[in-house]
């Protein structure tokens, strides 16, 4: 078959600094072709060649066999190309229909015809959508629906998907293959970028792994491995992303909670932290892990329970009072919550720091260049320079700068909630070795993650929430998907059931 879209010898640099080198993709009618890779691969870049967001300095693109060159994206989504970035391009105070056909619509609407066409998309997806329904009142998942059938009105015949279940509970990621899967169906040809390298291997046809801007191999679900793909990717197989565990000595108690209730349904949960431990949490999405997470940091109010701190009655009321207490978070929504992308990132990375406020910054300007130049060496930050926004950085270095505020603020308790989505597997490893850094440090460390191996790499034990409540406690010789799936859908009586089957 021949291939709808051809990227050949594709090379591009920005200020002499070479992006990508000869890089080669094709796609063809009714395949998903992955692209995977470590950030800074050269992916996002091979994509906005593909978008007609830049020109490559050297290569050819060929649609249905034929040289072109794209004038610019509207070119390239005239041409029925179309990408889905990971930041959908929508307008939330708009409805539905308007924002699927934003950018054709005429003068004089015609109400009835637009949501008319706006819901035929939406049910071709598989979904109830009202198109009067106003965005920004959507979930994520809706939304990400409004944005490919955004694509569909105008004819897309070839859809990248960059990082598409990024922000996504495990259910509406699943449902979201799904739509690929059918638009497969249909004949659209996909490109996939995915850090998931689950989701990679459950709808791709082939895989291709780009490394240092070069390809590397392609290769297809069948004849490869999640451990062949990131040998290609980092060098290094699954089993030492997360580093030789060091001998880190568990102490005192630092935090004690017991009986928490919040106005959102967690109820009931009681558990320990000590010093120098790295706990986790887990259990499916809405069970209630990120509530808790922003009870202890001050962020949501309690209804009832008891917290200590090092031994002290411990009730913060604003993040800023967990703060003083010692308490740091490294939040799920790291850009929204995390960081102030238009911030230097020197600010950024020590924002948290309890001292006095100067009119200068957050505390001596003459103390804050040296404490940055030590933290980006000791979390090996890849920057340009430290007066850079945070938003110049990669999804990993922002990471990074969010757990270099807590490295700098010298608590007692850190909390981490996912504190890898979103980032390529070698910028994981080196966020599980300053996790292992905090520990060895004395900290007491909470993770929250939704990857079931992270919590069994990193951590010491795991607790598992189900439904607003805590339902069990797995030890590292218990470790498993299975009983960690039972204990949050069932309880502890039938996972301590099926442990001694």
């Amino acid at each position: 078959m021949t291939p709808l879209i051809e990227l050949d010898n594709i090379s591009k640099s920005f200020s002499g600094i070479r992006a990508l080198s000869g890089v080669s993709f094709s796609l063809s009618p009714g395949e998903v072709h992955a692209l995977v890779g470590e950030n800074g691969a050269g992916k996002s870049t091979l994509m906005r060649v593909l978008g007609g967001e830049m020109r490559p300095d050297t290569g050819e693109i060929r649609l249905n066999g034929e040289p072109i060159r794209f004038t610019g994206p509207e070119d390239a989504i005239g041409r029925g190309i179309s990408i889905i970035h990971q930041e959908m391009a929508l307008a939330p105070d708009l409805s539905v229909a308007e924002n699927i056909f934003l950018g054709e619509l005429p003068a004089g609407i015609r109400w009835a015809s637009l949501r008319r066409r706006a819901g035929e998309l939406i049910r071709r997806l598989g979904f109830d959508i009202s198109p009067a329904a106003r965005l920004g009142d959507l979930s994520i998942a809706h939304q990400q629906v409004v944005e490919i059938a955004k694509a569909l009105s105008r004819n897309a015949r070839t859809i990248v998907f960059d990082e598409p279940t990024a922000v996504l509970s495990t259910g509406d990621a699943e449902r979201l293959l799904d739509i690929i899967r059918s638009l497969r169906r249909e004949g659209v040809a996909i490109a996939y970028i995915s850090h998931r390298l689950d989701e990679v291997f459950a709808v791709s046809d082939r895989i291709s792994v780009l490394k240092d801007g070069q390809n590397v191999d392609t290769v297809t679900p069948d004849k490869a491995t999640v451990d062949d793909l990131i040998r290609l990717m980092v060098g290094r197989p699954l089993s030492q992303l997360f580093g030789e565990k060091p001998d880190t000595e568990i102490g005192e108690e630092v935090l004690r909670v017991e009986d928490l209730v919040l106005p959102n349904g967690v109820r009931n949960v009681s558990f320990s932290l000590r010093r120098g431990e790295i706990l986790g949490l887990g259990g499916l999405v809405g069970s209630g892990r990120t509530e808790v997470a922003r009870a202890i940091f001050g962020a949501d109010p309690v209804t009832s329970g008891h917290m200590t701190l090092n031994g002290e009655a411990y009730r913060p009321r604003t993040p800023k009072q967990a703060v003083r207490r010692g308490v740091g978070l490294v939040p799920e929504d790291r850009k929204g919550q995390g960081v102030v992308l238009d911030m230097a990132i020197m600010h950024n990375a020590t924002m948290a720091h309890a001292g006095p406020v100067t009119r200068f910054g957050f505390f001596d300007p003459r103390r804050e260049r040296g404490v940055i130049d030590k933290l980006v060496k000791a979390l090996r930050i890849k920057l340009g320079h430290p007066t850079d926004p945070v938003s110049s950085l990669s999804g990993g270095n922002q990471q990074k700068v969010v757990l270099a505020k807590w490295f700098h603020a010298d608590g007692d308790v850190i909390i981490l909630d996912e504190p890898t989505r979103g980032v390529d597997v070698g910028a994981k490893t080196e966020i599980y070795f300053l996790i292992h850094r905090l520990a060895a440090a004395g900290k007491a460390v909470l993770v929250i993650s939704s990857e079931h191996a992270e919590l069994f790499g990193l951590c010491d034990r795991v607790l598992v929430m189900g439904n607003g409540e805590l339902r069990g406690e797995l030890a590292p010789q218990d470790y498993s998907e299975e009983k960690l799936l039972t204990l949050s859908i069932a309880g502890q009586g039938k996972a301590e059931r099926e442990m001694s089957a």
